[in-house]
């Protein structure tokens, strides 16, 4: 058992971390989210409540545990000698046979299910989350800048900004497997906030690499699963082309010069709307929340002059499906348009994240 006794070694009472809007509140709990999203920190927080003789702590990506495996056998055994009331499993692909134990704490990239256990699923931060971590600007707009340039990792935030861009890239290759899956993340990426069927995306992809559509298909289906891709349905209209979003709005500028702001900003809106469960799109409409009878869109420079007729377009769609609310999120520009049968609010990002 020298691998289990080496794990039980370690400790996190000397690790800062500042509290999330999610917490572990259940004794049996499995994080799910995709890499570097904070799944670790939040368990660094529930474990804050215990001594350090109290938990085992096991990381299955840490190299040295390379052959941890071949002593799970004896996990019920070592749980019991120690009294260990905590057993975190950090990092898990496959389940086993799991041990009786107080609180056992998953956390995986896959959207692991087991009876009895409560899911968490976790993303990365979201802009309000962004300002309590974020110390080292002075105020709201210089905060705003850094979130909507270099996006939502809480790592990013204390890094000089010469090196996050390479940090960026690093997280990104953290994820792929290896050159083609890569490929394949990256044609996502560069059409984030593009209406793109799979099947469209493998064909451009098949003119520069070798890539079955077998491969192409299960790898996009994976990014799915492990919410580092979201694919965005047509409201009503199953057969529709679905808009493609990523769980950080800066992977695109990270991977790419061309300049796609627009993209990037409606990505950014999106994921702070990731927690609603019926989010769709329509003609003139990046999201509708169907069920707060709520259009949101992403206008970075709207002007209510320039912009009349794609109004006049996006209130008949509300008016179709009785939308009661239209939210259109800005840089900085704000409004108030009035409607007598619809409440139209035009709103800078930063005072919309946090209304």
């Amino acid at each position: 058992m020298k691998l289990l006794e080496e794990n039980y070694e370690i400790n996190f009472s000397k690790i800062n971390f500042l509290e999330r809007k999610e917490k572990i509140t259940k004794n049996k709990t499995i994080i799910c989210g995709a890499w570097k999203t904070g799944k670790s920190y939040l368990i660094y927080d529930f474990l804050s409540n215990f001594k350090t003789d109290e938990y085992l702590y096991i990381d299955f990506n840490d190299l040295k545990n390379s052959h941890i495996k071949n002593e799970l056998q004896f996990l019920q055994e070592f749980i019991a000698k120690n009294s260990i009331k905590v057993l975190v499993l950090e990092n898990i692909d496959d389940i086993f046979s799991l041990p009786n134990c107080e609180n056992i704490i998953i956390s995986s990239s896959k959207n692991i299910q087991i009876e009895g256990f409560s899911n968490i699923n976790l993303f990365a931060l979201d802009f309000e989350e962004y300002l309590l971590f974020d110390n080292k600007h002075q105020n709201i707009t210089q905060s705003f800048n850094s979130f909507l340039k270099y996006g939502n990792f809480a790592e990013l935030i204390n890094i000089d900004e010469q090196k996050r861009n390479q940090r960026l890239q690093e997280i990104i290759k953290l994820g792929i497997k290896d050159s083609v899956d890569y490929e394949i993340f990256k044609i996502l990426i560069e059409n984030i906030d593009e209406k793109k069927s799979i099947f469209q995306l493998f064909n451009s992809l098949k003119t520069k690499i070798r890539v079955s559509k077998d491969r192409f298909y299960e790898v996009c289906k994976e990014f799915e699963d492990k919410k580092t891709i979201f694919f965005i349905p047509k409201y009503n209209q199953d057969k529709s082309l679905k808009k493609i979003y990523s769980y950080n709005h800066a992977f695109f500028s990270a991977i790419s010069f061309t300049k796609r702001f627009k993209n990037e900003f409606t990505n950014m809106v999106f994921l702070e709307l990731l927690k609603e469960q019926d989010i769709y799109y329509l003609d003139n409409v990046d999201f509708y929340i169907k069920s707060q009878n709520l259009f949101v869109i992403a206008i970075p420079f709207f002007n209510s002059n320039l912009n009349a007729n794609l109004l006049k377009k996006i209130i008949k769609s509300a008016l179709e499906l009785q939308v009661k609310k239209i939210e259109i999120v800005t840089i900085s520009n704000q409004e108030n348009i009035k409607n007598s049968d619809i409440k139209i609010d035009i709103i800078p990002f930063y005072e919309w994240a946090l209304g």
